[in-house]
């Protein structure tokens, strides 16, 4: 078996001529903490739609735990493991916080169709759903209505219900987006606690949440492989400093 959960080989995606993503090698080993970086623009997100199947490829293939699984059905992709945050666990918001990772685990279960079930095995999955907001630190809101808690803890249940559905390999867009050093703080131990049992590929901007949190790092640029290693090695790139010329990104994840 490969070490590696996630491979891409040649990922390429055009789109009338424009080539979003040209070539793309990616290699996510198990269990590690995996960021990709690039200035605005470089192919981020697509490879993202890719890997998640919002888009086909134009060429080049993906490749989870060693199975080629370029052509295969979104949701077969995220039945074996593979699970985007805030894809299929995007919130009810009139529901409690409680009920939303109800919802998440029901659908692991494939019951979301059986609203008779018994009463019982709803309790059951109550226990579950408490359990997994204690993981999250968001027992306290168990009973809030999801559309008024904070926006940082919005985050948080959003990658609950992801977790609900008890997934191999998460791909976090931009957990960090939006949020202020507080939320930043709490989310970053909360990804790093949920990397125990699985390996994360993360887009994300905000290069010290990158040097604190994640293993290996690939550096993107107009839709292709800059660079890629530690944060160390990454930050030192010359090539990379320079692509990220006229965005004060790199300099201030020093500080």
């Amino acid at each position: 078996m490969s070490e590696y959960i996630l491979e891409t080989r040649g990922l390429t995606k055009e789109f009338k001529g424009f080539v979003a993503v040209s070539g793309v090698d990616l290699k996510v080993e198990k269990g590690h903490i995996h960021a990709l970086i690039g200035p605005n623009g470089a192919g981020k997100t697509t490879v993202f739609n890719l890997l998640t199947k919002f888009l086909p490829p134009t060429s080049g293939s993906i490749l989870f735990e060693g199975r080629d699984i370029t052509r295969e059905a979104p949701a077969l992709t995220a039945r074996r493991g593979m699970v985007r945050s805030f894809q299929i666990s995007a919130t009810f918001p009139n529901l409690t916080v409680r009920e939303n990772v109800r919802i998440g685990l029901q659908r692991k279960l494939g019951t979301e169709f059986h609203f008779w079930r018994s009463v019982k095995s709803l309790n059951v999955l109550d226990d579950e759903a408490m359990a997994l907001l204690e993981a999250v630190d968001l027992t306290q809101f168990a009973d809030t209505v999801t559309a008024e808690m904070p926006y940082g803890r919005k985050r948080a249940l959003e990658i609950a219900t992801t977790l609900a559905l008890d997934p191999t390999m998460l791909l976090l867009d931009e957990p960090t987006q939006g949020m202020g050093n507080e939320d930043i703080a709490r989310v970053v131990e909360l990804i790093r606690k949920v990397s125990a049992k699985r390996s994360i590929l993360m887009v994300e901007h905000n290069l010290s949440v990158v040097a604190n949190l994640c293993d290996r790092i690939t550096v993107l640029t107009h839709g292709s492989v800059l660079a890629e290693g530690s944060y160390a090695e990454v930050s030192k790139n010359p090539k990379v400093l320079e692509a990220y010329v006229g965005s004060d990104d790199m300099s201030d994840a020093h500080h």
